[in-house]
């Protein structure tokens, strides 16, 4: 029993842990796939409005609310359109308060038209 109770902090720890790092890895697949949706409405369309608009739709409603996305596209074409998507992320929200970080993806494509 004294060796269960030693060892239970660390083993709770250890699976708060793990539930922590999935939850961050899953934001930052999400923020890849809206990066990729914004560059791909970048490079096909010359107003930067809807590559922003198409990478706030590849994300829940919560977390688009929550985004800073920027957009850089030259004019001419088979220059690299950039989108960048920027989340603040709050990491062991239930431990101390929580510490946010800044999840970043990015996603460069030729400007096709």
């Amino acid at each position: 029993m004294v060796e269960f109770a030693l060892v239970l902090p660390v083993v709770i720890l250890v699976l708060l842990a793990v539930v922590e790092i999935t939850a961050v890895a899953r934001a930052q697949l999400e923020l890849a796939q809206a990066a990729r949706e914004g560059a791909r409405a970048a490079a096909t369309v010359a107003d930067p409005s809807r590559a922003v608009e198409a990478a706030r739709n590849a994300l829940d409603p919560e977390v688009a609310a929550r985004v800073r996305v920027s957009v850089r596209r030259p004019a001419a074409v088979g220059s690299p359109a950039e989108v960048t998507v920027v989340l603040p992320h709050r990491v062991a929200a239930s431990l101390l308060g929580g510490v946010t970080v800044e999840l970043r993806a990015r996603s460069v494509m030729r400007v096709e038209k």
